[in-house]
C-alpha cells in the first residue's frame, strides 16, 4: 500500500515492530526515509539499516535495538510533528528541545536532515519532522 506520508508510514512501522519486539522492520525506501534512518542510527536508537530490493520495490531494512533480558525497546516514543496537512517549521533560535534534551527532534534543514542539536550547532532552522525518545 502506497502512503502519501512516507515519514508517518515509516514511524508507524517502527512503532509497531517495537511493540511486537521484532528484530527487523522493512520500510519503503525514499531519500527522506534513508536520511531519517541515518539520524536514528547515529543517535543510537537503531542498530543498523541496509537497503534491499531494486527499483520501485526498494526497501530499507532497519535492525531495531532492545536492552536487557526482557528486551525493552530503546525507542520509547516516536511522534510525527509536521504533517502534510499542517507543516511545522522552526527558526534556528527556537528549535524544540524534546524532554529537556533527553529526546531528539529530527529537523529537515537546507543542510540536510539532522537532529535539533546539530541544527542548533550549525545555526539553521527547518521543518520539524518528528520527536523521538
Amino acid at each position: 500500500m502506497a502512503s502519501n506520508d512516507t515519514i508517518a508510514d515509516m514511524l508507524t512501522r517502527i512503532r509497531n515492530a517495537n511493540l511486537a519486539r521484532h528484530q527487523v522492520v522493512e520500510v519503503p525506501s525514499t531519500r527522506m526515509t534513508r536520511n531519517i534512518a541515518k539520524v536514528l542510527r547515529d543517535e543510537g536508537f537503531i542498530d543498523e539499516f541496509s537497503e534491499a530490493g531494486e527499483g520501485i520495490n526498494r526497501n530499507i531494512v532497519i535492525s531495531l535495538k532492545y536492552k536487557g533480558r526482557r528486551r525493552q525497546p530503546i525507542i520509547r516514543k516516536l511522534e510525527r510533528i509536521s504533517k502534510p496537512g499542517l507543516r511545522v517549521y522552526s527558526r534556528r533560535n527556537n528549535l524544540p528541545r524534546v524532554l529537556g534534551g533527553i529526546g531528539v527532534a529530527i529537523i529537515s534543514t537546507s543542510q540536510g536532515v539532522m537532529t535539533d542539536r546539530d541544527a542548533r550547532r550549525q545555526g539553521v532552522g527547518g521543518e520539524v519532522l518528528c520527536y523521538i525518545w
